[in-house]
């Protein structure tokens, strides 16, 4: 009893020390959160889609210049299919948008 009751009080001055940590290093914290870079992928167009995808928006998702060539097209579809696996859990777009895109 006596062990349990020792080990009650260890954890609990445990954690009113750790409350008193977690407190004086709130403000660091803020600024280093502050200071990371935004999301990976704040580059990218958050737009509404249009009924009809144009080239224009589909440049504008693909991060690429409405008049790039093939290479870069597909270059730029190739990463953000990457990016937007399904395995990976990360969708930047619609999948059905996508999918309109083409290699």
């Amino acid at each position: 009893m006596i062990v349990v009751g020792l080990t009650i009080a260890a954890a609990g001055y445990a954690g009113r020390y750790a409350l008193q940590v977690i407190k004086q290093m709130e403000p660091q914290v803020k600024q280093t959160l502050q200071s990371l870079p935004k999301t990976a992928f704040s580059g990218y167009y958050r737009g509404g889609f249009e009924s009809k995808m144009n080239k224009r928006e589909a440049a504008l998702i693909l991060g690429v210049s409405p008049t790039a060539n093939k290479a870069k097209i597909r270059e730029a579809h190739r990463r953000i299919m990457l990016l937007n696996h399904p395995d990976k859990g990360c969708l930047i777009c619609y999948p059905d948008q996508l999918e309109l895109l083409g290699p």
